[in-house]
């Protein structure tokens, strides 16, 4: 059986994206069409279907480095600003996006909050990892039957 650590990671998250689609509990918010997703950006994101991008995107990271919460994640998807004239800082992206889309996540089942030990922040459940495999694994099969 694949595992989603050995699909590379753009192909995976558009599967899981199309995965996404189908569960009840994860729909983009009505702002996020015009809601740029951090101070870093001079725009919305030009995808119509971008939520389900970030939610997939959010959820392999997640199994990836987990626990792991709201603030890393801010940090990671973050990128530099640019000023003008003077030179350019890095700014973390903006935290509403990721907090809905962790929460639908949350909602559906895929990961859960951890709040015990020294490390907290948000885990994937078994479900959630499930999830994750069978992508890889229809991937996988989508890629053998190419190769006949």
């Amino acid at each position: 059986m694949a595992k989603f650590q050995e699909i590379a990671p753009n192909p995976l998250i558009n599967k899981v994206a199309e995965e996404l689609k189908k569960v009840g509990a994860i729909k983009a918010p009505e702002w996020a069409a015009f809601a740029k997703t951090g101070a870093n950006t001079a725009r919305p994101p030009s995808a119509h279907d971008w939520w389900y991008y970030r939610t997939a995107a959010l959820l392999r990271k997640i199994a990836m480095r987990s626990p792991i919460g709201t603030e890393k994640l801010r940090t990671i998807y973050g990128s530099r600003k640019r000023r003008g004239h003077k030179p350019a800082e890095f700014r973390k992206t903006g935290g509403s996006a990721i907090r809905k889309a962790l929460q639908q996540l949350q909602t559906a089942g895929l990961v859960k909050y951890k709040d015990k030990g020294i490390k907290k922040g948000r885990i994937i459940t078994p479900q959630g990892l499930s999830f994750l495999d069978k992508a890889a694994k229809n991937l996988k099969s989508e890629k053998k039957e190419d190769q006949k």
